[in-house]
């Protein structure tokens, strides 16, 4: 990745995982505190209902005249202590200088301590206070616990995170390439006809005069400008909508067959043009970038002395060149902006997408067929009222 990628990545990836980890920390917090607020009203209502059972025994003790009789208690944590109407502890464990004035349920050293006036001074008993350390353990626990899946979801969201920034960075990591090849292939496609059109002058300068080949060369060059100039205004250039009218295709196949016989002559390649009448609608600017295009790269990737052939019926325009043919695995991608079959022959990868969108645009039917060292057939094929129009 260029440093344009590497920030926008890193930039996009510190924003998912620091909104992801702050809203794991707030829902963390959340979770622990409803938690922890839950597990205290338990423990509150744990202790009452112990203080209750106890002060009922009291009570019933003193109106039967029977011993009192604790409750038994499951759970070692609970400490149990009763305080007199004097204020002495009558039985009991009393936490650590404790001194219980009224009933109350609160932390104290250590442990959740409920005071409790269940008794009613039955037995001479003003409060029974239990105390427990239950509570801390549980929310000792419970924070582990927290954070342990706060941890985990954090890793979780890192992994996410960095996947989908991959994910985000791919197409656009994919198009800077395809620029980037672009650029170049454009440079590259540009010095050819310029160094031409440069020798040519210098030539022209030398001798004071023009010969015939030296103005084919400037014709060809001029024309391989102009064709990159129109592919390029095309893809990037806002048009005025027109609308299509009904123009004959095989005076738009001559047109283009004379276009380039100057490029075919400079490579020593002939043209085979079996034209008749077929009319349809279509923006003649564009049926000449459809028919130039099939033409201009049929003529680009034949070898010198080959034949190019274009040849109509009532429906159909094929397009034969005698190249090197396109490999199985890449004729589903040349039709692709800035994708290329090879790298033999030149051009920018753009001729055949522009042939692609015309043909989606005009509802023309657009096939393929190739063989590796024999060469490739472009057919279109124009919808049934076509004839007609």
């Amino acid at each position: 990745m260029n440093e344009l990628e590497k920030r926008s990545f890193y930039s996009f990836l510190g924003l998912y995982v620091v909104s992801s980890f702050l809203f794991i920390l707030l829902t963390g917090f959340w979770y622990y505190t409803a938690q922890k607020h839950a597990f205290e009203n338990n423990e509150h209502y744990r202790l009452e209902h112990i203080a209750d059972r106890i002060g009922t025994a009291i009570i019933m003790a003193h109106m039967h005249g029977t011993p009192l009789q604790i409750p038994e208690l499951h759970g070692g944590d609970v400490r149990i202590a009763l305080i007199g109407i004097d204020g002495r502890l009558v039985s009991g464990e009393l936490p650590s200088g404790l001194i219980p004035e009224l009933p109350d349920y609160r932390e104290y050293n250590g442990r959740m301590v409920l005071i409790s006036d269940a008794p009613k001074e039955h037995l001479n008993i003003r409060y029974v206070i239990v105390s427990s350390d239950t509570l801390f353990g549980v929310l000792a626990e419970l924070r582990e616990i927290v954070l342990a899946m706060m941890a985990a979801i954090a890793l979780l969201a890192a992994t996410v995170a960095w996947t989908l920034s991959k994910l985000f960075m791919r197409p656009l990591h994919q198009r800077v390439v395809q620029t980037e090849r672009f650029v170049n292939d454009v440079t590259h496609e540009l010095n050819t006809p310029v160094t031409a059109l440069t020798m040519a002058a210098e030539q022209l300068l030398l001798r004071g005069g023009c010969s015939e080949k030296t103005l084919r060369n400037i014709t060809a060059s001029t024309r391989q400008l102009y064709d990159i100039y129109r592919s390029l205004t095309y893809l990037n250039f806002a048009r005025k909508p027109e609308t299509p009218l009904p123009i004959d295709l095989a005076l738009v196949a001559e047109k283009s067959a004379a276009y380039y016989r100057p490029l075919m002559e400079s490579k020593q390649q002939h043209l085979a043009l079996q034209t008749q009448p077929l009319r349809f609608a279509i923006q003649e600017a564009e049926a000449q970038l459809l028919l130039g295009n099939l033409i201009g790269n049929a003529v680009k990737y034949s070898p010198p002395g080959a034949t190019v052939h274009l040849e109509m019926d009532a429906r159909c325009i094929t397009v034969t060149d005698e190249g090197m043919g396109i490999p199985p695995e890449q004729r589903h991608r040349i039709f692709e902006q800035f994708t290329r079959a090879t790298e033999v022959g030149g051009g920018f990868g753009v001729g055949l997408s522009i042939v692609k969108r015309i043909c989606g645009a005009y509802g023309i039917t657009l096939t393929l067929d190739s063989e590796e060292g024999k060469g490739t057939q472009f057919r279109l094929c124009f919808p049934q009222e076509a004839a007609a129009v």
